[in-house]
């Protein structure tokens, strides 16, 4: 029994299942192309996620629906770990949110293949997001 949602249990297999790091970061890129992106023109001082070497931009919604995230990137690993952190929180109310965990990246194997600031820059996006869904709870 996994204590993942269903949705990122099968990312974890995937990725767990895979031969190499290289198969890996060509996963990480195909799921950079499957995030509802944040347009550049988007871009500002405070969809900016701080602490991330590269640029990365998120946009946190609580719809009807719950969570929803929209960003974007310009290195294609920060926007595949956002696309799958999207997948991962789609739909929870803020309460999951700020209490699920960012070590499905760890079981994914990828975090220890990043640079220290490639993995900096990804805790600090989730905590970021975290930060917003406590906001919303006021």
């Amino acid at each position: 029994m996994s204590k993942w949602p269903e949705k990122i249990q099968e990312i974890i297999d995937d990725f767990s299942e895979a031969l190499d790091q290289m198969e890996r970061y060509e996963m990480l890129f195909e799921y950079a192309e499957e995030i509802d992106e944040l347009d550049s023109s988007e871009w500002t001082n405070n969809t900016r996620v701080v602490g991330c070497q590269s640029e990365a931009h998120i946009v946190v919604e609580f719809g009807e629906n719950g969570f929803h995230l929209r960003g974007s990137s310009d290195s294609q690993i920060i926007q595949g770990l956002m696309a799958i952190t999207a997948i991962a929180l789609e739909g929870l109310t803020p309460e999951e949110v700020t209490g699920f965990s960012p070590n499905f990246v760890s079981e994914m194997k990828v975090l220890e293949t990043l640079t220290p600031n490639r993995a900096n820059g990804f805790l600090n996006m989730f905590l970021r997001i975290q930060d917003d869904a406590r906001e919303m709870l006021g």
